[in-house]
């Protein structure tokens, strides 16, 4: 492959500063620092480029690369590591406040959260972060009786908000405020901090952030967080359609030989992962376990660079390990005194939400058996330029039980997730 794209190699390549470092999981991607500088040979696709380092030749993630002197890039005034400008336009349409909102697993586990506590919300102060079209503050208006409601919306849609909060009679308890949760001022402490704030594989996007440092400001002692806690959850599976879709198709099409494709083809559709995918229970090789749990209490900003988990799984059914399959699950404490919690799970065993799963690929397929381990860590790391980005990292080690597997593989992969 190397060759080929020698092949193809402009007379000129083009360089570029890496904005942070990169672990290459495949051999034909590089291993860079930030501040290194590559050369760009080609580049091949918007997300990956053909690029050298001190003699080295791979891919590198295009994101990650931009040409320009070192000072220009620590310059942080010369761009907008949050992105704000494209994450909150994104926001002032409707496109994603129908998504949200068609999502009943989602809408309707706030609604139960605020009417099964809806006694001990009366008098209470809440702040609404992240309201988008208000839904969560008009509960509470309506369902219980806080003696505010503070609804916070950084995005154009704030507009719309308080005319949805008018229209719906609720404008003597909710008070819309258009801004970012760094930059808002309230009259007042606030009882209950409710957001929903989760990403795919729960953090993507950081908007916990937000949430954090509003938390820190705004909510008096002893109050409460809805989400209270979350935890991430992770799966070794089967992915049979996925593959033969994008990786089996290549072998022999209309009676063609494509292979050569193939390897083009695990770089496309592999190396990042696959957001809105939907497992079917009988492809989870094993017992799903939570590798990550955030208690919303404790949890700093700080420690969003990097959060890390362990797993340990034994291999229930035979068949071919494709990848690892994500999801979440936040749970919301009751103010009640003895009350259940409720809970909100993204996973194939409930109701699909907008958000599905997250599957992560091997670069190719291990054939496994019943008995078999599968152990390892997943690593969450911030991206330290693009703030609302990350990469998940996957090391593995598959541990034989049966004459057929009787040894022991060990793989790692990283997964940059930005759009």
């Amino acid at each position: 492959m190397q060759s080929e794209k020698e092949d193809e190699e402009d007379a000129s390549p083009e360089e570029y500063l890496a904005l942070c470092s990169f672990t290459g999981s495949d051999s034909d991607q590089l291993t860079f620092s930030s501040g290194d500088r590559l050369l760009v040979h080609v580049k091949t696709s918007s997300d990956w480029w053909w690029a050298e380092l001190q003699g080295d030749k791979g891919y590198a993630p295009a994101c990650y690369l931009r040409q320009g002197a070192t000072e220009e890039v620590e310059d942080a005034s010369l761009e907008d590591p949050w992105q704000d400008e494209e994450y909150f336009g994104s926001y002032g349409t409707l496109r994603l406040h129908l998504e949200m909102l068609s999502d009943k697993s989602r809408t309707k586990a706030y609604q139960q959260v605020v009417l099964s506590n809806s006694a001990s919300l009366r008098s209470k102060v809440v702040m609404d972060l992240g309201c988008g079209t208000g839904i969560i503050s008009l509960f509470c208006a309506q369902l219980a009786q806080p003696s505010v409601v503070y609804a916070v919306e950084a995005s154009s849609m704030a507009e719309y908000t308080r005319q949805l909060v008018k229209q719906n009679g609720c404008e003597e308890v909710v008070t819309v405020l258009q801004g970012r949760a760094e930059e808002i001022e309230l009259p007042e402490q606030v009882d209950i901090l409710v957001s929903e704030w989760m990403g795919n594989c729960l953090l993507f996007e950081f908007m916990v952030e937000s949430v954090l440092l509003a938390r820190d400001r705004w909510l008096r002692e002893g109050g409460v967080m809805w989400p209270s806690s979350a935890a991430l959850t992770l799966v070794p599976c089967q992915a049979n359609s996925y593959f033969a879709e994008n990786m089996a198709f290549w072998e022999r099409p209309y009676g063609l030989d494509f292979t050569p494709l193939q390897p083009l083809a695990q770089q496309e559709f592999f190396t990042k992962p696959k957001f809105s995918h939907l497992i079917e229970p009988d492809d989870c090789l094993s017992t799903p376990c939570d590798v990550i749990f955030l208690d919303m209490y404790t949890l700093k900003v700080k420690d969003l660079e990097e959060i890390e988990g362990q797993f340990q799984f034994c291999v229930k059914k035979s068949g071919f390990f494709h990848g690892f399959t994500a999801w979440f699950t936040v749970y919301f404490e009751s103010l009640e005194a003895e009350g259940a919690a409720v809970e909100l799970n993204t996973g194939p065993d409930s109701e699909p939400t907008h958000w599905k799963q997250t599957l992560f690929m091997l670069d190719r397929p291990v054939s496994v058996n019943a008995g078999d381990s599968i152990s390892g860590s997943v690593l969450l790391r911030r991206n330290p330029i693009w703030r609302r980005h990350m990469t998940v990292t996957l090391h593995w080690k598959i541990n034989g039980n049966t004459q057929e597997t009787d040894n022991c593989q060990v793989g790692t992969k990283s997964f940059p997730m930005w759009r």
